[in-house]
């Protein structure tokens, strides 16, 4: 399984990015993402959701092995970010809509 954290770093340091700018991109605090180094404490789902929102990319994006490949188009992509821009409500409604179209 992948090291979340190193993956995060990766990541950040890919985009040249502090911490605190990690932050700023995905909406947590500054203090969250260093207590996670700090503690080697692995994020949540959720909070896991907002650094990969932070970084343009999903979740499965960062959980991919360098055997995968994963190609979105540009309408998938849009229809992603729209999504994470939804709360819980709104996705539900959205999946019951879609279910039965």
């Amino acid at each position: 399984m992948k090291d979340v954290l190193a993956e995060i770093t990766r990541l950040r340091l890919k985009r040249k990015w502090s911490e605190y700018e990690l932050a700023q991109h995905s909406g947590l605090s500054q203090s969250t993402i260093s207590t996670w180094y700090r503690k080697n404490q692995t994020p949540t789902i959720q909070t896991l959701e907002k650094v990969c929102y932070g970084f343009g990319i999903t979740l499965s994006q960062f959980f991919a092995t360098d055997n995968d490949t994963i190609s979105l188009t540009e309408g998938q992509k849009e229809l992603l970010d729209c999504w994470a821009a939804l709360t819980d409500t709104q996705q539900a409604l959205f999946m019951q809509l879609f279910k039965n179209i």
